[in-house]
């Protein structure tokens, strides 16, 4: 991204550069496999070593114009898109917390979230505690556990309007060591980005303002970057699983139950 460009450049412009004689407008890729002429290739892809797709359900060229320019709309390093904003909060959430684990998170959310979270969570043993967004910071300190992943929030509640005092809620979380996660969809990068506020994590339901023509759900999460996630609370994310590369199939005693 041009250092200099503007939003409104940015949302015409990021995420796609035709090549000399290509289609000006992002093309619509509809395969859910690609094509490679070696063996090794593919290998390369499966190692990261290089850039491209080989199965849609994981990447794909349409998809990737789209992670690429949200992602540089929020100021944020990479994105994931999801098939509705449902379904990115619970991604946001299910990468750093599993069974046993506590979530921080304002009330004043949106119906399906708080539903998301108190209930279809809760049977995945991840427990929610429920703030007012405006509680103190001493109130909302005493929420925040060993145990305790992250703190979530809306930008501007749906439905209720209630502003997010991001920085403050973002100067708690990282006193804590966690990441502040924002569902940023009412305002849309447009009117309000939360990385420049503090927040680790970007949220959206595109379904909303950010399709705008009412024809498509879907939903993006977006990382600032930076984050210390090697600060021994997310070990997930920064220690290889013992089942890497078919490793468990080497043991020669069963593993370790489960904590």
């Amino acid at each position: 991204m041009e250092k200099n460009w503007k939003l409104e450049t940015i949302a015409v412009q990021e995420g796609y550069t035709p090549e000399n004689g290509g289609p000006r407008v992002v093309p619509i890729t509809q395969s859910t496999t690609f094509k490679y002429d070696d063996a090794q290739s593919v290998a390369d892809l499966f190692d990261l070593k290089r850039a491209g797709f080989f199965y849609t359900r994981l990447a794909n060229p349409t998809v990737d114009c789209f992670e690429k320019k949200i992602a540089a709309l929020e100021g944020g390093v990479a994105a994931v898109a999801t098939t509705s904003g449902q379904s990115a909060n619970a991604l946001a959430i299910l990468n750093i917390a599993r069974a046993g684990d506590h979530i921080v998170s304002i009330s004043s959310l949106y119906g399906g979230t708080f539903t998301m979270f108190a209930s279809s969570m809760k049977k995945l043993g991840i427990e929610f505690t429920f703030v007012s967004p405006e509680a103190t910071d001493e109130e909302l300190e005493k929420e925040i556990r060993p145990n305790t992943k992250a703190i979530f929030g809306e930008t501007l509640a749906n439905p209720a309007l209630i502003v997010l005092d991001i920085q403050r809620y973002a100067d708690i979380a990282h006193k804590h060591g966690l990441p502040l996660i924002v569902d940023n969809t009412f305002p849309t990068p447009v009117l309000c980005r939360p990385f420049e506020f503090g927040a680790d994590i970007v949220t959206h339901s595109t379904t909303k303002y950010i399709d705008g023509h009412a024809t498509s759900i879907g939903g993006i999460v977006v990382e600032k970057g930076g984050f210390p996630w090697d600060n021994g609370k997310f070990p997930e994310l920064v220690e290889p699983d013992v089942t890497y590369h078919g490793t468990s199939y080497l043991r020669t005693s069963p593993p370790a139950p489960i904590r």
